[in-house]
């Protein structure tokens, strides 16, 4: 499969097929604490990056096999909203499956009325805000130069207003950087106009793309909570006790890599495999040079190493 990925647990959706409709870091930021890594060249261009029909095939492939899947999640290596078939894809879903289906996006795009449109099928939309002053939405995502906060927010809330699905707000947490006062009252006010059904406080667990992006503390995550008020969760992690009946698959390591940074547990919750089995994938991938183990905040990941 090269579209979709998984499912894998989700701390927020149980079992999630991951659907990755843009090519690595093709994306309209370029934030601090992502995962994948630096975006080399923001872009607000929209277009087929991957074609919709191979989409399509590899899921209903997918739904055909009997694989238990508790949602179908847009995200992955970059922004999905870019990929002008996200409409046709999500249209294609719904005609082969029941199962409910959640994009993940950043939400820049969302002042786009073709953009609002072509999501509004889904059954759950998780956009992010991360600042509502326009320096620190600078300093924390790096956006594209035509990007602006206010344009941002205002496109979520019309967004909020038009759409009849469930609406989940996350915001990133990043220490010495929104978390001051000043940030989290802008953010504040900024919520209470979009009127989230959730809003989501989460701060850098993995590996980031700079290493000036530091998580916070639990106990500031809980004032931030208390201070958000009503509908706000701080999002925890996702431990499954599913495993595979079938053997581990080298492979299959090997794409999760490539999309993040992970502890040999968390690849092993991921996959649904057994932590001895996914030690010895290791091993195999270390010894041919493909990842490396690196240190973050005190704990170690192992990560893939760019081929190119």
């Amino acid at each position: 499969m090269k579209y979709i990925f998984g499912p894998v647990p989700s701390r927020r959706l149980g079992l999630s097929l991951g659907v990755d409709i843009v090519p690595l870091k093709t994306c309209t930021l370029s934030c601090i604490y992502c995962q994948v890594g630096k975006t080399p060249n923001p872009t607000l261009t929209r277009r087929e990056y991957i074609p919709v029909k191979e989409v399509l095939d590899e899921l209903e492939s997918h739904f055909k096999s009997g694989v238990k899947t508790d949602w179908v999640t847009f995200s992955g290596s970059g922004e999905p909203t870019l990929n002008s078939g996200i409409g046709d894809i999500l249209r294609g879903i719904k005609a082969m499956t029941d199962i409910p289906v959640c994009v993940i996006t950043n939400g820049t795009l969302l002042w786009d009325p073709q953009v609002r449109h072509d999501i509004c099928q889904a059954d759950a939309v998780m956009p992010s805000l991360d600042s509502a002053l326009e320096s620190s939405f600078h300093k924390l995502c790096r956006p594209h130069p035509d990007s602006k906060i206010d344009m941002i927010i205002d496109g979520i809330v019309q967004f909020r207003k038009e759409y009849q699905g469930k609406l989940w707000l996350e915001i990133m947490i990043v220490g010495g950087i929104n978390d001051t006062p000043e940030e989290l009252h802008a953010l504040r006010n900024a919520v209470r106009k979009i009127e989230p059904d959730t809003v989501q406080i989460n701060t850098v667990a993995r590996p980031p793309a700079e290493v000036s992006a530091k998580p916070v503390p639990l106990k500031r995550l809980e004032e931030i909570r208390e201070y958000f008020g009503e509908n706000t969760e701080i999002i925890a992690s996702f431990k499954s006790d599913s495993k595979k009946s079938s053997p581990a698959d080298i492979d299959d390591v090997r794409a999760y890599l490539k999309r993040r940074p992970g502890k040999v547990e968390d690849i092993s919750s991921a996959l649904g495999i057994e932590t001895q089995e996914t030690e010895k994938i290791i091993k195999q991938l270390e010894d041919s040079d493909e990842i490396t183990l690196k240190e973050y905040f005190g704990k170690h990941f192992w990560e893939y190493k760019s081929q190119e």
